[in-house]
């Protein structure tokens, strides 16, 4: 096991030779404490390798017989495209019904940031915190809707500002159109 000193230690080595061959001066002033900076920012980016999700929902997680959906809105966050490793941020909204068990809301919200410090596609990210929540849980269904804004987008390529990504997938119930148009509705209210 490696442990974080050794993974900055080793990641700076890298980061200086990128700056080198984007022909910078590695050791001028402004550069010189750079790679490490950007090691350790780069093992904050993607610290939910080392966190378990299911473990995160069964820690908190109690026998309740409530069976309307449970809904987590607006949480913001922030990933690394894994094609570009640049930014890509909004917010997800969560909903599921419980089937006997529920889960501390701000657990949903710790899925959330678990799968997005890691090198994502919104789309993969979208379906990860479906199915956490879906194994860990077993509702009666869970939706999850992410909307977010990619840097990949707006800084090269199409360079497109004002674009949004909207993914969404659902499990159980919130197959019927019903159910989906209710969450749906819930969420776009703004408080």
């Amino acid at each position: 096991m490696i442990y974080e000193n050794e993974k900055i230690e080793k990641l700076k080595v890298h980061y200086e030779q990128i700056l080198k061959l984007l022909g910078e001066d590695a050791q001028r002033e402004g550069l010189i404490k750079t790679p490490e900076r950007v090691a350790k920012a780069m093992l904050t980016l993607t610290r939910g390798y080392a966190m378990d999700p299911i473990a995160v929902l069964n820690s908190a997680k109690f026998n309740e017989q409530y069976n309307q959906m449970v809904i987590v809105k607006d949480i913001n966050f922030y990933s690394l495209c894994e094609h570009h490793m640049l930014p890509f941020y909004g917010k997800a909204h969560v909903a599921y019904i419980p089937n006997g068990y529920i889960t501390g809301l701000s657990k949903i919200a710790r899925v959330v940031d678990i799968y997005s410090h890691r090198l994502q596609v919104q789309e993969r990210m979208t379906l990860q915190i479906k199915d956490c929540i879906q194994k860990a849980l077993n509702p009666l269904g869970v939706m999850v809707v992410i909307e977010a804004k990619h840097m990949c987008m707006q800084m090269r390529g199409v360079e497109k500002q004002n674009s949004t990504t909207t993914t969404s997938d659902f499990s159980g119930v919130f197959q019927h159109a019903k159910t989906r148009e209710e969450f749906l509705k819930l969420i776009s209210n703004k408080s």
